[in-house]
Order: C-alpha cells, then sequence, then structure tokens
C-alpha cells in the first residue's frame, strides 16, 4: 500500500529504532503519531519532523483505548520497550528479569486487545516489535528473549482472533536479527556482552556484519509495510547484510 496520507501511530517513537521508523514514514508521506513518555524528547521530534505527539505510558491499558479512538490509525506500529536488566540468570532478582514481561508483554497485550475491541477498520495493519533474541535466546538480559517470543505468539493470536470475528485487521512481527548500536537496548547489550567476551562494544557489534542503524530500520520496515509482496506475511526477519526475510507466511 502507499504511505502517503496514511494514518500511522508508532509507540516509542521519539528514540532509537522508532525514531528511525518514524523518519522514514514521515518521509513517504505518512500522518504520524508518536506515543511516548518522555515530554521533552517527544517536543523534539514533533518541532523537527512535524508529527503529532501524545504523552502517555504505552503499558496504561486506558491510554492504548484512548489513543486508537481518538486517532483511529490505518497502521499501529508497537515499538516501545524497556531496557532490559543484563546479567546472567545466577545474578538477577525476580524483578529485574522480568522487566521486559512488565513493559513490552504488557503493552504489547493492551494495545492488541484495544485494536481488536475498538476495533480498527478493516485492512488496518499492527506491527509488532520483536526480537533476533525470541529465536537464538540473550542469556545475559534475564527475560528479554522469552518476552520477545512471546509478543510473536501474541501478534499470531490476535491474527485468528480477527479472522475469527472477520475483522479484517492484520497483525505482523517484526525480529530484527543484529544487535543494534545507538540504541537503548542495542548499546547496553553490545556493552555488557563485550565486556563478557573481552572485546569492545563496536567488536561485538561487527559480528553481526554490516550494521543497520535506525533510519535504515525504519526504511526496511516501510518496506515491508509499502511492498505488496509482503503483505501477506507474518514474521519478517530484519537484518543489514540480507535485508528483509519472510521467516513465516501468512498466519493462522
Amino acid at each position: 500500500m502507499s504511505l502517503t496520507n496514511k494514518n500511522v501511530v508508532v509507540t516509542g517513537g521519539s528514540r532509537g529504532l522508532g525514531l528511525g521508523l518514524v523518519e522514514a514514514l514521515v518521509a513517504r508521506g505518512a500522518g504520524v503519531t508518536v506515543v511516548a513518555r518522555r515530554t521533552d524528547a517527544l517536543e523534539a521530534v514533533r518541532a523537527r519532523l512535524g508529527v503529532a505527539t501524545i504523552s502517555a505510558d504505552v503499558t496504561d491499558e486506558t491510554a492504548a483505548n484512548r489513543i486508537l479512538a481518538d486517532v483511529r490509525p490505518d497502521i499501529v506500529v508497537l515499538n516501545a520497550g524497556a531496557t532490559p536488566h543484563m546479567g546472567r540468570i545466577d545474578q538477577l532478582s525476580w524483578a529485574d528479569f522480568t522487566v521486559p514481561w512488565e513493559t513490552d508483554v504488557k503493552a504489547g497485550l493492551y494495545w492488541m486487545q484495544a485494536a481488536l475491541n475498538l476495533p480498527l477498520k478493516s485492512g488496518s495493519r499492527v506491527v509488532v516489535g520483536s526480537s533476533g533474541a525470541a529465536v537464538s535466546g540473550s542469556p545475559m538480559s534475564g527475560g528479554y528473549a522469552g518476552a520477545k517470543r512471546m509478543l510473536w505468539i501474541m501478534a499470531n493470536y490476535a491474527n485468528g482472533v480477527s479472522k475469527q470475528k472477520g475483522l479484517g485487521i492484520r497483525f505482523q512481527a517484526i525480529v530484527p536479527m543484529q544487535v543494534i548500536g545507538d540504541t537503548g537496548v542495542g548499546d547496553e547489550a553490545a556493552k555488557n556482552y563485550a565486556r563478557a567476551t573481552g572485546v569492545k562494544p563496536e567488536e561485538f557489534l561487527a559480528r553481526f556484519g554490516a550494521p543497520m542503524p535506525p533510519r535504515d530500520f525504519g526504511e526496511k520496515v516501510v518496506a515491508i509495510l509499502d511492498d505488496p509482496k509482503y503483505a501477506d506475511g507474518f514474521a519478517f526477519g530484519l537484518k543489514g547484510d540480507t535485508g528483509v526475510t519472510i521467516l513465516e507466511g501468512a498466519a493462522a
């Protein structure tokens, strides 16, 4: 679909990967609403890119329902998430281990439920941010890998509900297959894994091949939204070297 004049909500769009996606969407003529907590970061992105902004906690169920009801987007991108506490499994408290579940998964549940129960109009798309950690694990980041796999599974569940209710809403999972620098999660992961393996963070990041900075990530997500060949796919792997790969075809 052409993204020109499409109404898009991006959670966590004021920094990191979310900001890279917002930049790419604006360049394609989409009307973007950025949802994040920090008002200073929101003001900066509004002033620079001319987007609409809403300050909200993405784990607030009422905010998810209110924002989708008010904005009525064609596309929702669930990108917001917490930076996990880093450490070996024998070192983390339960509170630290579950940070990604209390933020990423809780927010994902509320926003997917809001999309289904409002509901969004037929033909809408909900893009759910997952991670390559959902495929290969991430032993230094507590419950992060499991949380990102759960979001992937939840997106598939949501497709099933959409089909059962005849809503015509598609849920798709985005899976970056490398650690990405210049992002909160990526920089924290690179620092800790580099320390654990006795290398510099930039050396650790180089192991993934060609980098995928936030704007490049955004361009790849835009390609998934814009190119008809990706319209019926469910899960997509993103990598600097190989671009976009379909990990799973049409969902159940």
